[in-house]
């Protein structure tokens, strides 16, 4: 599938340089064009995932995409947009409260692909945790999977803000300590402006998504239960 994405992270590199309401004004034919793209290589990237995995059926890019427009800038933020366009590929939409696949643009390596769940509530997080301490074997099963290292190499993103303390209800004698400790469970793999052009991009990221689902279905089994 021919897709101008070169013309996206175009539109994107010029956006970072000028993020202010009056440029976008200006440009907004263009604004259109790159988001009109992005939606067809959403929807392209859905129509070869979704056999395999069926929960993603149905969903349309408008449901997956995020908006352009920042909805939670502080006042020492004086930027409008964000700097990407993405979507989350995620059973009932973007916001659904489930584990789900991420994409992102953004020009100079900052594009990414991403698997599990990244923002979870209070609830979610004591489910997950639960699921880890009482099932160990799966979780590693599913974090140290091969298939989903040659994709993610860097494993479970353990970067992000956690706990300095154990978890209430948990030791600290636990052996997974180190991941109950998380409040963020997710794989990342940041794609350099290259890959996202090359002709096998879209191949590789939906490969990326089959890899991940174990992943994914660990995280959606303990929401689930």
């Amino acid at each position: 599938m021919n897709l101008d994405l070169a013309f996206v992270l175009d539109f994107l590199r010029r956006l970072a340089a000028n993020n202010n309401t009056a440029w976008m004004q200006e440009h907004r034919a263009d604004y259109l064009r790159a988001r009109g793209t992005f939606a067809a290589l959403v929807a392209e990237v859905l129509r070869r995932a979704t056999p395999a995995i069926p929960g993603l059926a149905g969903l349309t890019p408008a449901q997956a995409m995020f908006r352009l427009h920042k909805n939670d800038r502080s006042q020492t933020d004086p930027e409008p947009y964000k700097r990407r366009l993405g979507a989350g590929l995620v059973p009932g939409g973007r916001h659904a409260l489930r584990a789900g696949y991420f994409l992102a643009l953004m020009p100079g390596g900052g594009s990414w692909l991403r698997a599990g769940r990244f923002t979870p509530t209070p609830a979610e997080l004591a489910a997950i945790r639960q699921e880890i301490h009482y099932d160990g074997a799966g979780f590693h099963r599913a974090i140290e999977d091969p298939g989903l290292l040659q994709h993610f190499p860097s494993g479970l993103d353990r970067s992000a803000e956690q706990l300095t303390r154990p978890p209430r209800g948990y030791q600290a004698s636990d052996p997974d300590l180190a991941f109950l400790r998380l409040k963020s469970f997710g794989v990342v793999r940041l794609l350099a402006d290259e890959e996202v052009l090359a002709p096998d991009f879209i191949d590789r990221a939906v490969a990326g998504m089959l890899a991940a689902r174990p992943w994914v279905d660990f995280l959606n089994g303990a929401l689930d239960a």
